[in-house]
């Protein structure tokens, strides 16, 4: 009787699997939306274990302060406000809809509220597109276009940390340490290379699946591997126009 799979194991949630809790600092998110204008000094620039971009604590005085990817160029000291009527400064929040256009924003809100969700990385920043009544129209780093509602706050400028991917890992226990801050597996096996027991591509002297990859989003732990609900698999084929 063979193992249970890696997939049929993750799916547990027991602690293996999950991201270390030592070396975390706080949830990196804006504080609750209100209408007045908040005004906090950085006072602080630090490093959270598994996050690539520095995090920046932002000090709004009374015993308030909030957590933050910070952007190039902000520095201890700074003075950051966020509001409606506030400019468009480095480091400072606004909603999207008084954002100018052309502008490089990150740690957007995809609905407003919940404190930031998209381009957080580090290097990652999104373009304001441009303004319409239903909402505004913004560049996302994977150069898709989305519209986003016009109350939905970003932060000006670009995730510090930029360039962290060009520097290779020289020693593969520097990538299993930083797997393991994320909570992700490191090394991975082929399932191919793996007995027919241990994994439904494994099996024969081959190192081909024997079957196809393709299974159903509904399909089984034990089974769910390779391309899970794939609209299409393999090399994309020019079609011509008929006419």
């Amino acid at each position: 009787m063979g193992k249970r799979l890696r997939v049929q194991r993750r799916g547990r949630g027991s602690p293996t699997f999950r991201a270390a809790k030592k070396g975390k600092v706080a949830p990196a998110k804006y504080p609750p939306p209100t209408a007045e204008r908040l005004s906090g000094v950085v006072r602080d620039l630090l490093h959270e274990t598994g996050r690539g971009a520095p995090l920046a604590y932002v000090d709004l005085g009374g015993g308030r302060g909030y957590h933050i990817a910070a952007t190039e160029g902000v520095h201890i000291g700074q003075n950051v406000t966020i509001g409606a009527d506030v400019p468009p400064r480095v480091g400072n929040v606004l909603p999207l809809g008084v954002v100018p256009e052309g502008t490089m924003v990150c740690n957007i809100e995809r609905r407003p509220g919940d404190g930031g969700r998209i381009a957080r990385s580090s290097g990652a920043y999104a373009t304001v597109v441009s303004h319409m009544p239903s909402g505004t129209v913004v560049k996302t780093p994977s150069k898709r276009n989305i519209e986003l509602p016009n109350n939905c706050r970003a932060t000006v400028g670009i995730v510090a940390g930029g360039g962290r991917k060009e520097k290779p890992f020289m020693k593969a226990g520097e990538k299993y340490l930083l797997k393991k801050a994320k909570g992700h597996t490191y090394p991975t096996t082929k399932g191919v290379s793996m007995a027919a027991a241990s994994h439904p591509h494994g099996g024969g002297s081959h190192r081909r699946p024997g079957k196809s990859t393709t299974v159903s989003r509904h399909s089984p732990p034990g089974k769910k591997v390779g391309l899970i609900a794939a609209r299409s698999s393999g090399k994309k084929k020019r079609r011509r126009r008929r006419g």
